[in-house]
C-alpha cells in the first residue's frame, strides 16, 4: 500500500481563507465577544452573516435552529455558543461532532444530518488507480487536474492524463501544456473525437506503461450533438470494462467564487455519475468560503481537496478542523 496522503499545510489553508475570515467570519467571531445575553438580536445577526458568507439559507436556518436548541438546553453563554458553532460547523463538514463536544449530563441534540461517507479510496501498489474528474468549464478543472497530478507525483506515483474533454476547443492543448509542466504524459485524440475512445486508449497506455494513477479529464458543457451526462455515463462504462472496480474516485471541481450557483451545477453531475469527493477550486479568490458548508450538507459529499492559489503547489487536502479553526482565528 502506498503511504497515506500527506496532511495539508496549514499556511495554505490559512492564506486561502484570508478574504473569507476578514470579511464575514471575523464579524461572526466578534458577535460573541461580550458577556451579554444570548438573545434574539444575536441569532438574527448570526443568521444574516452566515447567509452573507454563502452558507446558504437552508443550511443557515438548520444551523441556527440547532444552536438555539443547544443554547437553551445547555444554558450556554456567548463564548460557549461560539464554541458550539465551531463544533457544529466541523460536524457538518464530516467530522463527528462528538469528537469536539464535552459530554453533557443534559444529553445532546441530534445532529443536523448524518455524516457523509468519505468514499476515500487510496492507490495500491501494482494496481491502476483511476480518477474521473468532472465539472463545468471555467471552474478550474484542468488546472486542478494538473495540481492533482503533481500531488500524486509527490507521493511517488507515476501519473498519466487522459484528454477526454474533446468537445471544448483547445481543451486537449491546454491539458497537454499542463502535462508538460508537471512531467506527465497525456493521451489525446483529435478535437471532436469520441471521448470513450480516448479513455479506452488511455487505459491501454496506462497498463503498458505500468502507470499508478490515471486521471481522466471530461467534458464540462453540453454539446449540440451529445448529451453531457450520457457521455459521462458512457466513459464510466468504458472504464469499468477494463477495470471493473473503477473509477476509484470521481472528483467534482467546484469554483468557490460562484457560490450558490455551484450547487445547481453540482446536483446535475451527481445525477450522472457517483461523485465521491469535491475539489473546491479558487478558494483564495472568494470572500464567501461559507459555500463549503452548503456543499457538504446539501450534497452529502465530502470536500477532499482545495485549490489555494494559482501555482501548481497551491493545493491541499481538506482538513475540517483546520478549515473551521482558521475561519475563527
Amino acid at each position: 500500500m502506498f503511504n497515506r496522503f500527506r496532511k495539508s499545510e496549514p499556511k495554505k489553508i490559512e492564506q486561502s481563507l484570508t478574504r473569507t475570515r476578514e470579511s464575514v467570519f471575523g464579524r461572526i467571531a466578534r458577535l460573541f465577544g461580550g458577556r451579554g445575553e444570548v438573545g434574539e438580536a444575536l441569532w438574527e445577526s448570526l443568521e444574516e452573516l452566515l447567509i452573507q458568507a454563502d452558507v446558504g439559507v437552508p443550511t443557515t436556518v438548520a444551523l441556527v435552529e440547532r444552536l438555539r436548541q443547544r443554547a437553551a438546553k445547555e444554558k450556554l453563554g456567548q463564548a460557549a455558543v461560539q464554541q458550539a458553532l465551531q463544533e457544529e460547523l466541523r460536524g457538518m463538514l464530516g467530522v463527528p461532532s462528538s469528537k469536539f463536544q464535552v459530554p453533557s449530563s443534559r444529553g445532546q441534540v441530534p445532529s443536523l444530518k448524518p455524516q457523509p461517507a468519505t468514499g476515500d479510496r487510496r492507490p495500491e501498489t501494482g494496481k491502476l488507480f483511476v480518477i474521473l474528474v468532472v465539472g463545468v468549464n471555467g471552474t478550474g478543472k484542468t488546472t486542478s487536474i494538473a495540481k492533482l497530478a503533481r500531488y500524486h507525483q509527490q507521493q511517488g506515483r507515476k501519473v498519466l492524463l487522459a484528454a477526454a474533454d474533446t468537445f471544448r476547443a483547445a481543451a486537449e492543448e491546454q491539458l497537454t501544456v499542463w502535462g508538460q509542466r508537471v512531467g506527465a504524459d497525456v493521451i489525446a485524440h483529435q478535437p471532436g473525437a469520441d471521448p470513450g475512445a480516448v479513455v479506452f486508449d488511455a487505459l491501454q497506455a496506462a497498463f503498458a506503461r505500468k502507470t499508478d494513477v490515471l486521471i481522466i479529464d471530461t467534458a464540462g458543457r453540453l454539446h449540440t450533438k451529445y448529451n453531457l451526462m450520457e457521455e459521462l455515463k458512457k466513459i464510466k462504462r468504458v472504464v469499468q470494462k477494463q477495470v471493473p472496480e473503477a473509477p476509484h474516485q470521481v472528483l467534482l471541481v467546484i469554483d468557490a467564487t460562484t457560490g450558490q450557483n455551484a450547487l445547481v451545477q453540482a446536483r446535475q453531475f451527481t445525477q450522472a455519475v457517483e461523485v465521491t469527493g469535491i475539489v473546491l477550486a479558487k478558494l483564495d479568490g472568494t470572500a464567501k468560503g461559507g459555500i463549503a458548508f452548503a456543499i457538504v450538507r446539501e450534497l452529502g459529499i465530502p470536500i477532499q481537496f482545495v485549490g489555494t492559489g494559482e501555482k501548481l503547489d497551491d493545493w491541499a487536502e481538506f482538513d475540517t478542523g483546520e478549515f473551521v479553526g482558521t475561519l475563527f482565528a
